[in-house]
């Protein structure tokens, strides 16, 4: 593990079920989100609160842009790409990481959803999960990490993001990707992506 720091306790409980969709690149769908109940919430787009600074996130595995490596993917390894990330602000109580597919012809697909990181984190590691972190369910209907699977033809791009929220919402073990966001709406005080593409 690469420049992380001890770990502050987290007090999100269980992980979230991310059954969204049903499978890779064809079968994803978006569906209804239900209303999370977390005080001092709103349902407005977590991304895009006013006061969020830009959070650098790359990978020293391929460039923002670029083709994501086969050891990432389902056809290789099927383990999480390493990311290092800077400009995370001060007063964040937690990070949370997401990858999404947004050309998945269903709809955008969930491929890892990750909360409760330690806010001075500067990096994970390839396949690491932060001690103490939730990770939530993918569009596969797995827990953890599920990498890039797209059908044949035109490449896909795969959005690795990562928030900075100020505060530490509780949510359900039924909680979805969706509702992570929801929850962390008005919270968010910093954000950031990085964009790789992978094709078959």
């Amino acid at each position: 593990m690469r420049r992380r720091s001890r770990r502050r306790p987290v007090t999100l409980v269980a992980a979230a079920a991310l059954g969204l969709i049903a499978g890779c690149g064809g079968d994803g769908g978006a569906s209804s989100t239900p209303t999370v109940s977390v005080p001092g919430t709103s349902t407005a787009s977590a991304a895009s609160t006013p006061r969020a600074t830009k959070i650098t996130v790359s990978s020293p595995a391929f460039d923002a842009g670029g083709t994501i490596p086969r050891r990432y993917t389902c056809d290789g390894e099927n383990v999480s790409p390493p990311l290092d990330f800077s400009g995370v602000p001060g007063d964040a109580a937690e990070l949370v990481v997401l990858v999404e597919d947004p050309d998945a012809p269903r709809g955008t697909f969930v491929h890892w959803v990750v909360w409760g990181v330690d806010p001075h984190a500067t990096a994970l590691d390839a396949g690491e999960v932060p001690g103490g972190a939730v990770q939530g369910r993918n569009g596969f209907g797995k827990r953890g990490y599920g990498g890039p699977c797209p059908p044949k033809g035109t490449p896909h791009r795969y959005v690795f993001s990562v928030f900075a929220a100020d505060g530490r919402p509780t949510l359900s073990e039924d909680a979805s990707a969706d509702e992570v966001k929801h929850a962390l709406a008005r919270h968010v005080t910093g954000s950031g992506t990085l964009v790789g593409r992978y094709g078959r």
